[in-house]
C-alpha cells in the first residue's frame, strides 16, 4: 500500500507578502503585487513593471554574514524555509536526519551574482572576483544551504526545468516519501531575477508585458494579454508521511495525492498550441492520484498572461477533462504575483493548499476583455467561497516541460 503524504509546513517570500499569512490575506482580498520596478533604472527598457519582493531585509532574517554569502534567490529560499520549518514544528534532535531530504529548484539560479561578478571582472580583472562567486551563483545552492541550515541528510537535489521547476520539486519529493525513501521532504523553489540582464533578455524575446498600468499587465485569459510580468520570491513546503505527522501531532494543511510530468518536445519556448502535452500531463497526475477527471474541482492554472500559453492551456484542460472542463473553476494567481519562474509552482502550491483548507477559490484579478479561446470559468475578479475537495496545480516551462500536482483537502 502506498504511503500517504501531507503538507505540514509552508513558507514564502513573494510580491504579495513575506510570509504565508500576509500572502493568503492578499490573495483572498484580490490584491495586485505588481508595480513599477525599483530594483534598478529601467529608462533604457520598454518593460517598466515587475512583481518585486517588498521590505525584505535578508540580513535581519538570516544574519548579515550569511546573507552576504548568498545570491538573492538563495536568500529568498532560506527565508521561506525558515518560516516553513518553524511552521512544521519539526525538531531535528528528535528526527532521523537520514530520512529527511531537500529538493529546492530554481529556473535560473544566481544570475544577479553572475552579472555583478562579471562586471567586476571586466573592470578590475578576473583575479578580483569574489571567492564566493561560484557557490553563490550555482542553481543547487538554495537546496544545499537549506540542508546545511537544518542538517537534512536525505536526498538533496535541485530540479531545473524553467517555469515547471518547483512543481517538479514538489512532485519528486512527494514520490520520495510515498515510495518510502524519506519520511519528510523540504521542497519548493526560488527565483530572484528582477534585474537588468534577465528583464532585457526576456524583453528581447518579446515575452514580457510592456504595459505601464499594473492593473492591465498580468492579465491571464484576458483578450488584451500580451506578455507575462516578471516576479520574484520563493515558496517552500514541508511534506511528511501521514503517520509520521500524526505521531508528532503536526497540523496538516492538505494532502498531496498525485503528480504528472512530461514534455511537449515541440519548441524551446512556445508551448504546443494544440495543448497535447499539457493535457496528457494532467491526465497522468490524476491517474497517479487514483482518481477520475471528474473528481477535480479546481485548477490553479499556469496562466502566465501570454497569448500562446493561456489559449494552449485552456485547450489542454478541455482535452484532458472533456465536458467536465466547463464545470471546473480555473484561476491564475499570477494575476496577483506575476510569474515567479522557478518559484511559481511552489507559491501556487501553497495558495492551492490554503484554498482547499479554507474553502476559498482565488480570483483571476484585473480581468476585463473576454477571449473566446479562453472560455472556461476563470473566477474573474472576485474569489469564491467553495467547498472544494480536489485541486490541481499546473506548471509549464521553456523546453516543453509540463508538471502537474494534485492536492486533496485533508479530512482526518
Amino acid at each position: 500500500m502506498k504511503r500517504r503524504v501531507v503538507i505540514t509546513g509552508m513558507g514564502t517570500v513573494n510580491p504579495l507578502g513575506n510570509d504565508v499569512e500576509a500572502t493568503w490575506d492578499a490573495v483572498k482580498a484580490g490584491k495586485c503585487g505588481i508595480g513599477p520596478i525599483t530594483h534598478f533604472d529601467t529608462s533604457d527598457l520598454k518593460v517598466k513593471l515587475a512583481g518585486e519582493v517588498k521590505n525584505f531585509d535578508a540580513a535581519e532574517v538570516l544574519g548579515p554574514k550569511e546573507a552576504r554569502r548568498m545570491d538573492v534567490y538563495t536568500q529568498y529560499a532560506c527565508a521561506a524555509a525558515k518560516e516553513a520549518f518553524e511552521d512544521s514544528g519539526l525538531q531535528m534532535e528528535k528526527e532521523n536526519a537520514d530520512r529527511i531530504g531537500c529538493i529546492v529548484s530554481s529556473g535560473i539560479g544566481g544570475l544577479s551574482t553572475i552579472a555583478e561578478e562579471h562586471g567586476k571582472g571586466e573592470e578590475k580583472g578576473y583575479g578580483k572576483i569574489s571567492p564566493y562567486f561560484i557557490p553563490m551563483s550555482i542553481s543547487n545552492m538554495a537546496a544545499g544551504q537549506i540542508a546545511i541550515m537544518y542538517g537534512l541528510k536525505g536526498m538533496c537535489t535541485c530540479v531545473v526545468t524553467a517555469c515547471a521547476s518547483s512543481n517538479n520539486a514538489i512532485g519528486d519529493a512527494f514520490h520520495r516519501i510515498r515510495d518510502d525513501y524519506e519520511d519528510v521532504m523540504v521542497c519548493g523553489g526560488a527565483e530572484g531575477v528582477v534585474m537588468p540582464l534577465a528583464i532585457g533578455g526576456f524583453q528581447s524575446m518579446k515575452a514580457l508585458c510592456t504595459s505601464e498600468n499594473p492593473n492591465r499587465a498580468s492579465i491571464p485569459f484576458d483578450k488584451e494579454r500580451h506578455g507575462f510580468v516578471m516576479g520574484e520570491g520563493a515558496g517552500i513546503l514541508v511534506l511528511e508521511e501521514l503517520e509520521h505527522a500524526k505521531a508528532r501531532g503536526a497540523k496538516i494543511y492538505a494532502e498531496i495525492i498525485g503528480y504528472g510530468a512530461n514534455c511537449d518536445a515541440y519548441h524551446i519556448t512556445a508551448p504546443n498550441p494544440e495543448g497535447e502535452g499539457g493535457a496528457k500531463c494532467m491526465v497522468l497526475a490524476v491517474k497517479d492520484a487514483g482518481l477520475e477527471m471528474k473528481d477535480v474541482d479546481y485548477i490553479n492554472a499556469h496562466g502566465t498572461s501570454t497569448s500562446l500559453n493561456d489559449a494552449g492551456e485552456t485547450l489542454a484542460i478541455k482535452k484532458a477533462f472533456g465536458d467536465h472542463a466547463y464545470e471546473l473553476m480555473v484561476s491564475s494567481t499570477k494575476s496577483m504575483t506575476g510569474h515567479l519562474l522557478g518559484a511559481a509552482g511552489a507559491v501556487e502550491g501553497i495558495i492551492t493548499s490554503l484554498a482547499l483548507k479554507d474553502g476559498f477559490v482565488p480570483a483571476t484579478i484585473n480581468y476585463l476583455e473576454k477571449d473566446e479561446a479562453c472560455d472556461l470559468d476563470i473566477v474573474p475578479n472576485i474569489g469564491r467561497k467553495a467547498d472544494i475537495k480536489v485541486a490541481l496545480s499546473n506548471a509549464l516551462g521553456f523546453g516543453g516541460h509540463n508538471a502537474s500536482i494534485v492536492l486533496r483537502k485533508y479530512e482526518a
